[in-house]
Parts: structure tokens; C-alpha cells; sequence
């Protein structure tokens, strides 16, 4: 036989375990696996030494282009997937001009990300109000789902969507076999408690946070799970920040509630206390907790109960981190983290609390992949499946630099925070496009669809 590719001797990490064996690649696909398989390749890579997990699948991002290149862009912020082991983006709608809520807006930001971006992507489309007879048309043309937001976007070009908007577009969703993913906070609760401390002055970090409690996202929750019950519709709740918000969730499916959640690596290494430490840059919404909802939130996702786990990079320039009029509320709430999501899982879920690699597998691509349609082609190490790759040296103690990042702005909370396990080469459909944290040049990613 003679292959594109082969990747010799490598720890495989697969559903049932680890195993040493090697990959071979034909036309972007694994076509063969095993313990030192025969023929040759154009290209042969040496493995041993690495572990090698499917390409990590960013359930949750926001490239902001078109209209808002300058905060991030698809070329920036799929060369930091790809430095960090990533292979497929899944764009949100927002915070694009105009956001992705009908034919004409998918069409545009497909042709951008087709052009540039260097990872495959995948698009959601936006439930907003007033726009339910365009989700259609967004099903159409391939979105994995629909997101909504419970609460206040921060931009206006995205609204939030109401009881009545967030039902029928659950219904409607559920005809078209699509899931929609919500941002579970009660917008009365958090928009009341943040103008009141606004207007009595308190405007700190700590005001901030206590503006956006966990209760405003267990209401919401729960409100979601209702209406996913009510309508049949497949529900998927974003960066939940809690463990009792998990618990919502659990509970929900075990009544047979068709419903998946995902936490957000910001969640599970950083805590309140660094938000005052760190400061703009690690704010977000929902916000950073407590450490003792931190431990509850590692508990339940140890116990299988988080179903993935994505970056929600949300990028903004360094003067939208900035001291504002209304101090931190003013702020922009994103966190950039896209680069990092692999490498904080090895180290304080595989490190540190023993977290299994195949579990780590299945949060950043097995799941994923298979919640949003996007299996079997994507997200497993198997014969048929597209060659997308993540070689990883698992004992790598490291440091993260600054000069490091490749989104467009780096700033990240992470920057001068100690990692154990480092992507050294991401593979996407057999081509290397980076390797020790060096981007490659040229884009060639392609839009990837449900089914």
C-alpha cells in the first residue's frame, strides 16, 4: 500500500482506551489502523513519544466576522484553534455584522470563513425575535442549530429572545430535527440587580459578580428544560458555570428530556478570587464562581455529567477592556481562550484530578461531533473517519506566554499560567496545519454539515 500520510508508533487515545498503534491516511481519511502497519506514505511521521487525540472540535466561538474583524476574524482565531489541537470551529452567530440569522447572513460568513480560515467549520444560526420564518432557510443551508440568548447580548444587533420567541422557535426547531443551544440567565434578574448597582455606585468586580448570580442561571435553566419538554425539541445549554446548573440538567434528562450541556475551561481553572486578580480580561457572563461551586461543577463533570467542553472565545480589543463610566459593568464580558482548552484539560483534569484521557477525548470531539450531527465523519479516531489529529506530549511542563497566542489581540487570562501537556502538531484531513505552535500558512478549511 501507499499512503498520503503515515503516523508511526503513537498513543492512540480512543473510546476504550489508549493503544499504541499507527495511522495511516489517503485522501484526507484514515484508511488503516494498527501496530506497525505495512506500506509507505509520501509523508511519514514518528509518533512515538505522543499521544494522539481526534482533532479538538470548539463547540462554541465567536470570530466576530464579518463586520467585527477587529475584535477577532476567522484568519486569527482559527490559527490559535489550530495551535491549540483544534480542527473545526462552530461559529455563533453573534457577534457578526449582521449576525447570522438568515440565508443572505450564512451565505456571507460561509464565503468569508471558506477563504480564510485554516480549521473546518461549522455554522450556528440566531433565534432571535421576529426571525422564526428564516430558521428555514438557515436549516437549508447546513447550521448545526439555533442559539438563543436568555439575557442581554451586549451588542445590538442581537437580541435576546423572549419567553414567547425562545418557545415557538423551540417548536419550530424541533421540526427541523435541529437542537437550539441557549445562554441560560435570567435577563430580569441580572438586568435589575446591574442597573441597581450602578445607579448606587458599586462598581466593582465583586458588584459585578453579585449582579450575576447562579440562581439567574438555574431560573433559566429550568425555564429552557420546560419549554424543551413541552415542544420535543433538543435542547443544549451553553458554558453553564455551575455545578448545581449540571444538576438541573441531569435530572432533566434522567425524565427523558432530550438535553446536553457544556462548561467552558474558564470555569473550571479560575474562580471569582481571579477576577479581582486578573482583572478585565477574565470577566465574562455567566461570571466566574466561587471556588466551592468550582469543586461541585469538576465533581459532576468527573462523574460523566458534562457532556463537552468548549472555549466560548469571545475576543475584544484591549480598550474595550478598559476602565469605562459604570466601572466593571462596562467592560466587555468575553473571555479568549481558544487556544487553550486541550492543553487545561491535560493539566488540571488529567494532572491534577485524574480526569481519563478518552474522557477528555470524548469532551472535545467524540461529544461534540455527535451532538451536533457532525459524526461519524468528525471527532474519532477510526477508519472512515476525516484524518483530524492532535499529537500531544503529555508530560510537557510549560509555560504560556504572551508572544505564544495567535488570536488577534492576546489577551488571555491564562498568559503566565503553568500547563503539563502540549500540542506539538495539529493535523486537519491529513495536512499539518501547525506544528510547535507555529501556524502554517494558507487557509483551506471547509463548512462541515449536520448528517
Amino acid at each position: 500500500m501507499r499512503y498520503d500520510l503515515i503516523i508511526r508508533g503513537g498513543q492512540l487515545v480512543t473510546p476504550d482506551g489508549v493503544v499504541e498503534a499507527d495511522v495511516a491516511v489517503a485522501h484526507g481519511v484514515i484508511v488503516a489502523l494498527g501496530p506497525a502497519l505495512e506500506g509507505g506514505a509520501a509523508e511519514e511521521l514518528d509518533a512515538r513519544g505522543l499521544h494522539v487525540f481526534p482533532g479538538l472540535i470548539d463547540a462554541h466561538v465567536h470570530f466576530n466576522e464579518p463586520g467585527r474583524a477587529h475584535w477577532e476574524g476567522w484568519a486569527t482565531g482559527s490559527a490559535a484553534l489550530a495551535a491549540g489541537g483544534g480542527t473545526l470551529a462552530v461559529e455563533m452567530p453573534l457577534n457578526a455584522i449582521p449576525p447570522t440569522c438568515d440565508g443572505a447572513s450564512f451565505d456571507q460568513k460561509r464565503a468569508l470563513a471558506e477563504r480564510l480560515s485554516v480549521v473546518d467549520f461549522a455554522l450556528w444560526g440566531g433565534l432571535v425575535p421576529g426571525a422564526l420564518e428564516r430558521l428555514d432557510e438557515l436549516a437549508e443551508r447546513g447550521v448545526v442549530g439555533f442559539k438563543a440568548l436568555m439575557s442581554g447580548s451586549g451588542t445590538p444587533e442581537f437580541a435576546a429572545a423572549d419567553d414567547l420567541t425562545l418557545f415557538e422557535g423551540m417548536a419550530r426547531a424541533a421540526r427541523l430535527g435541529l437542537p437550539v443551544a441557549v445562554h441560560a440567565e435570567s435577563d430580569t434578574l441580572t438586568a435589575g440587580l446591574a442597573a441597581r448597582a450602578v445607579a448606587q455606585g458599586r462598581l466593582s468586580a465583586r458588584d459585578y459578580l453579585a449582579s450575576r448570580p447562579v440562581v439567574a442561571e438555574l431560573e433559566a435553566i429550568q425555564c429552557a428544560l420546560l419549554f424543551a419538554a413541552e415542544t420535543g425539541c433538543r435542547l443544549h445549554v451553553v458554558h453553564v458555570s455551575s455545578g448545581r446548573g449540571v444538576a438541573l440538567i441531569s435530572a432533566a434528562r434522567a425524565r427523558g428530556v432530550d438535553v446536553s450541556c457544556e462548561t467552558c475551561p474558564h470555569y473550571l481553572v479560575l474562580t471569582e478570587d481571579d477576577l479581582e486578580r486578573i482583572g478585565a480580561v477574565a470577566k465574562c457572563a455567566p461570571p466566574l464562581r466561587a471556588p466551592a461551586e468550582q469543586a461541585e461543577l469538576w465533581a459532576r463533570l468527573l462523574a460523566g455529567e458534562v457532556d463537552l467542553v468548549a472555549s466560548d472565545h469571545s475576543p475584544a480589543p484591549a480598550d474595550m477592556k478598559g476602565e469605562t463610566a459604570t466601572g466593571f459593568f462596562g467592560i466587555w464580558g468575553g473571555i479568549a481562550g481558544v487556544q487553550s482548552t486541550l492543553e487545561l484539560l491535560l493539566s488540571a483534569g488529567y494532572h491534577e484530578r485524574r480526569l481519563g484521557l478518552p474522557a477528555i477525548a470524548s469532551l472535545t470531539a467524540a461529544a461534540p461531533a455527535q451532538r451536533l450531527g457532525l459524526a461519524p465523519r468528525k471527532g474519532r479516531l477510526a477508519v472512515g473517519a476525516d484524518a483530524d489529529l492532535a499529537l500531544v506530549e503529555l508530560g510537557r511542563v510549560w509555560t504560556l506566554g504572551r508572544e505564544q497566542l495567535r488570536d488577534r489581540h492576546r489577551l488571555s487570562p491564562y498568559v503566565g499560567r503553568a500547563m503539563r501537556g502540549r500540542v506539538v502538531r495539529t493535523i486537519r484531513r491529513g495536512e499539518t496545519i501547525a506544528h510547535e505552535g507555529s501556524v502554517l500558512p494558507g487557509a483551506g478549511g471547509r463548512l462541515v454539515r449536520p448528517g
